[in-house]
């Protein structure tokens, strides 16, 4: 069932565009992650949802109910802010009971619903404490219990890890992750960074100028990016620019690339002359001894090459070589035993299935001109200071 749909959604402020026909739906119990640079969008979408911006075109329902002219509170919707907004002078049990009082449920069941959600986020043991007397981890968990606690419709996290630091915001990615899990919330997340995006979403949507510009699965957005804007946004890639020729293989291109290269690649012949191919570091091994050479097959691509420079970062190992001719290339390696050495001369490899063929096409399926209007609910305004973003 469709709990959020959007569509043909148009924001502008003043002459800048911050939304340009935007549609896309959330089904109950997903978590879909809006994913982006600042300025795309992002962020006024959520405004929009949560009901602090209006749209000026389009349609925005949540199980199937317009909220068009309804205010933020007239909406249920919970929403974490990136700064997490808990109110000072109440205790973590005072500000988990909030929403509760002010969406009038009964007096007598809020105390054992704060311990509840409490119990959910691992805080039932600070209920008494001050938010100064938190750390941000902690005050992440209790700005969250607050918003589960009214059961809305759709969760709405605002860079919800932001404002931590980068390892304890790698930790909360899990438990976050797990809690949501554990709701069944139907959950919105916006943030710039795609490790986040991907940890956390069960489906991403890329954004980029005001518009939508893929969306899919985790796995769908990294290894098979429509464009690339995204391919460069999400991950690292090596790039190759050629032409495409029949190899002889079924399902196996040549690429002769500009730089004198030729490439196998795995794809059907196209009608575009000039084709773009991505390739993620990690996919290029570095051949040692013959350690790869179970591969076997005369479709591998195999180069020559110099190290040129190696950064050691713990877990991974980037390695940048430069090829026979004078192309650069990433490579990132496991750490797991592969060592090489600056002006170290190797080989390379990487198979065809690892080259991705970036469509020179525009993408047109996320586009449509012909804007929707809601019908207004009463005549409710919405007062909000308008954020491009």
């Amino acid at each position: 069932m469709t709990v959020v749909e959007l569509e043909h959604i148009v924001k502008a402020f003043g002459s800048t565009t911050a939304l340009n026909d935007v549609s896309f739906s959330v089904d109950r119990k997903r978590i879909v992650s809006l994913l982006g640079p600042s300025g795309c969008g992002k962020t006024t979408t959520l405004r929009i949802i949560a009901g602090f911006e209006e749209p000026d075109a389009g349609c925005l329902t949540i199980s199937n109910r317009s909220m068009q002219g309804l205010r933020p509170y007239e909406r249920n919707v919970g929403l974490v802010f990136q700064d997490y907004a808990l109110f000072p002078h109440m205790t973590v049990a005072g500000n988990v009971g909030y929403g509760m009082r002010h969406r009038g449920m009964s007096r007598s069941s809020i105390p054992g619903r704060i311990s509840h959600y409490l119990g959910l986020v691992r805080m039932s043991d600070m209920a008494d404490r001050y938010p100064r007397q938190l750390s941000g981890g902690q005050q992440q968990r209790v700005a969250l219990a607050r918003a589960l606690s009214t059961e809305p419709e759709v969760l709405l996290l605002d860079e919800p890890l932001a404002a931590l630091d980068a390892k304890l915001r790698v930790e909360l990615q899990v438990e976050l992750k797990e809690i949501l899990g554990e709701t069944g919330s139907t959950v919105i997340i916006v943030t710039h960074d795609q490790e986040e995006a991907m940890s956390l979403g069960d489906e991403v949507i890329v954004m980029n100028g005001g518009e939508i510009v893929q969306r899919g699965t985790p796995a769908e957005i990294y290894d098979r990016p429509a464009s690339r804007f995204v391919a460069e946004f999400v991950g690292r890639s090596n790039w190759f620019v050629g032409r495409l020729f029949e190899s002889g293989t079924p399902g196996i291109q040549v690429m002769r690339t500009d730089d004198g290269l030729d490439l196998r690649v795995s794809g059907t012949p196209t009608s575009v002359a000039a084709q773009e191919v991505c390739i993620r570091p990690e996919r290029i091994w570095i051949d040692q001894d013959g350690a790869r050479d179970h591969y076997g097959s005369n479709d591998v691509n195999r180069f020559s090459a110099v190290v040129r420079d190696v950064i050691y970062l713990g877990p991974g190992i980037n390695v940048y070589v430069e090829l026979s001719n004078g192309r650069r290339v990433l490579i990132v390696e496991q750490n797991r035993g592969v060592r090489v050495s600056v002006n170290d001369r190797i080989r390379v490899g990487f198979l065809p299935t690892d080259c991705h063929i970036i469509s020179q096409r525009h993408i047109a399926d996320v586009r449509n001109t012909s804007a929707l209007t809601c019908p207004v609910v009463g005549d409710k305004s919405v007062s909000s200071e308008p954020k491009p973003g």
